[in-house]
């Protein structure tokens, strides 16, 4: 019997509403086999968990401090090149010290990891190490089965995190706070409280947003590295990067924590989330995400958005300056008429720009904004690709358009610092 449309949306909507597990996935310190994890983090996504993926050679304090501020269920790690058995177990032993004994740790290796070393890390407090044999026995899908299983227990576990905890910087508090935030699970006195306590506060939102593959995570990460090094560490950073949900799965690819670099500092914590049942592409919560980031303390919140369409300006009304990132690859002239940003962004990046026909797409880009904003002082940056000096990344090229408004404004770009503010 066929399934009507009618039918097909109601699964969606099941789908939408359901509240995914969360996973991070990484290939272990100095294993370059990437291949395996990558199979296992698409089927967790496909079976509707919301999977953070590291990529390869990620030390343990690398995965574990991205799991306490992602406020994950489960870690999920393959491990071929040997080791194995001080890795994991440093990793048991790190959840406990940060008193997150809730995460599940899931393993695998092939036949690196012989069944001796399975039963000794599964005694130790991994949750299981699959072999081949499990493989076979199971299937891929199978697998993936039992660790949503296993993990689903986690999921339930109390998320209560009072405002003086968050008030006093505690970032554990904020990752459980963000979680209840996203699963609306927040009371309506806890989040009037909230709300009561951001709106007192003045901390600056920068919003970053552009087309898919425009490289907004590189960008980003320069720009928090630089800042990093401009304050000597003094600024206290928060990143909320925002990845879209699938619709037919609810699951979702939050990869922007492969190309952050820079974020493994004290004073940096960094929240990957999903668009989830969001119709834009940011979700209506995130006012409250990045309020409850203020009430804790941080100086900077960076706020980046999926790769967005032409006619897409959602992350607008949420932040104080907004960038909007391209790529010198936009088609015909008439097409920047079309980009909404454009209209709206306080910086525009062109990235890549050591790409072939970049200097007429900044001529362009340059003309289209003068037409759209006579009345309004915006950057437009120049952002070189890879094999540049590292120096120059961040503006090898600037203009202020147009030139004669806003003489008040001061706007400063420089290599080592990016703000607009105003001076006397």
């Amino acid at each position: 019997m066929s399934r009507t449309v009618k039918d097909v949306n109601l699964t969606l909507v099941a789908k939408e509403e359901k509240k995914p597990l969360r996973f991070v996935t990484a290939a272990s310190l100095f294993d370059g086999h990437d291949a395996s994890i990558n199979i296992m983090r698409r089927i967790l996504q496909g079976s509707g968990a919301e999977v953070i993926h590291l990529a390869h050679n990620r030390s343990v304090a690398e995965v574990v401090r991205s799991a306490l501020q992602e406020d994950v269920d489960g870690i999920a790690i393959s491990s071929y090149q040997g080791g194995h058995v001080e890795y994991f177990k440093y990793c048991v032993d790190m959840l406990k010290e940060a008193e997150a004994n809730h995460i599940r740790v899931f393993g695998g290796g092939g036949g690196v990891i012989v069944p001796s070393e399975i039963a000794e890390l599964e005694a130790y407090g991994v949750e299981r190490i699959y072999s081949p044999q499990a493989g076979q026995s199971l299937g891929l899908q199978g697998m993936i089965d039992d660790m949503l299983q296993r993990t689903a227990e986690a999921s339930q576990r109390d998320r209560h995190c009072d405002i003086a905890s968050l008030k006093g910087g505690d970032t554990l508090c904020l990752a459980r706070s963000i979680t209840a935030i996203e699963r609306g699970e927040l009371g309506a006195e806890q989040l009037q409280r909230l709300r009561t306590d951001y709106q007192t506060k003045n901390t600056p939102v920068l919003g970053v947003t552009g087309t898919g593959g425009a490289g907004k995570s590189s960008l980003t990460d320069e720009l928090i590295r630089r800042f990093r090094m401009d304050s000597h560490d003094q600024v206290k950073i928060c990143v909320i990067a925002v990845d879209p949900s699938r619709k037919k799965t609810g699951g979702a690819l939050l990869g922007d924590r492969i190309r952050m670099n820079a974020i493994y500092g004290d004073n940096i914590f960094m929240r990957s989330m999903g668009t989830r049942s969001a119709q834009g592409e940011v979700p209506e919560y995130l006012r409250d995400v990045i309020g409850a980031a203020k009430v804790a303390g941080f100086d900077l919140v960076v706020v980046e958005t999926p790769g967005i369409g032409q006619g897409d300006a959602g992350i607008v009304p949420y932040v104080d300056k907004s960038m909007y990132v391209m790529t010198p690859e936009f088609g015909a002239q008439s097409q920047l008429e079309k980009i909404d940003m454009l209209d709206f962004a306080d910086v525009v990046v062109i990235n890549k720009f050591d790409r072939k026909g970049s200097d007429d797409a900044y001529r362009d880009v340059a003309k289209q904004v003068q037409r759209n904003r006579s009345h309004a002082r915006t950057a437009l940056i120049v952002v070189h690709g890879s094999g540049r000096n590292a120096d120059d990344y961040l503006c090898c090229a600037t203009s202020s358009l147009p030139e004669q408004e806003d003489p008040d404004a001061v706007l400063v770009i420089a290599p080592r610092f990016l703000a607009v503010e105003d001076g006397p």
